[in-house]
């Protein structure tokens, strides 16, 4: 039995490099890539349920999930990415430091010890229903989640470093059981190359 930590679609802009509004959907890639992640869910022996930000770029993926899969879907405002605030709707790069890795609140928005609680609620969560389902458990998030679930919850193998980028709709599986190790890690197998995310584009916010 195991989590699996799945990343929404490509969005403009992530492509962009823009820090997102809440309401930003899946671009067209993205759209396929919710489908292709999907597809290779299918007939994976264990699933018993999916589990997901209602943020629309994860909620899309995840209803992709759900409809291939014939899972439950629950939705979770525990699972949102990082808020940013009043920084939200423009470019990374316009900030002298780096808003995805700061330790203060961007103004309106959540440091990084409030987002670190948060997501701390989020896996005590994920965990709960894993056990209540008896199976393994799909939960469909954001970039900066799945980093800070790793960091704070999971246990790497030797030598393996959390990657600066996860790609859209990257699969990665944690067991269920504590020290949830790490089984997987930012996977896109199931993406040809005309479907991988832009190398360049952000990985959370």
């Amino acid at each position: 039995m195991s989590v699996l930590l799945i990343r929404h679609g490509e969005t403009a802009l992530n492509v962009a490099r823009v820090l997102q509004p809440a309401d930003t959907p899946l671009n067209e890639r993205g759209l396929a890539q919710a489908e292709a992640v999907a597809r290779r869910l299918v007939g994976m022996v264990g699933l018993r349920g999916v589990i997901t930000s209602d943020l629309p770029r994860a909620l899309r993926t995840a209803e992709a999930i759900a409809a291939a899969t014939g899972l439950a879907l629950e939705t979770t405002l525990l699972l949102h990415e990082r808020s940013f605030g009043d920084w939200r709707g423009q470019p990374r790069d316009a900030f002298s430091v780096n808003p995805l890795t700061m330790a203060e609140a961007p103004p309106g928005g959540e440091s990084a010890a409030v987002f670190s609680a948060r997501v701390a609620q989020a896996f005590a969560l994920v965990r709960q229903r894993q056990a209540a389902l008896g199976g393994t458990l799909v939960v469909v998030t954001h970039g900066l989640v799945i980093r800070e679930v790793l960091a704070s919850h999971a246990r790497l193998g030797a030598g393996v470093v959390l990657p600066l980028h996860f790609g859209n709709t990257s699969v990665t599986e944690i067991e269920a059981a504590p020290p949830h190790g790490v089984v997987l890690l930012d996977d896109t197998q199931h993406l040809e190359a005309a479907t991988r995310d832009a190398p360049h584009g952000l990985s959370g916010g």
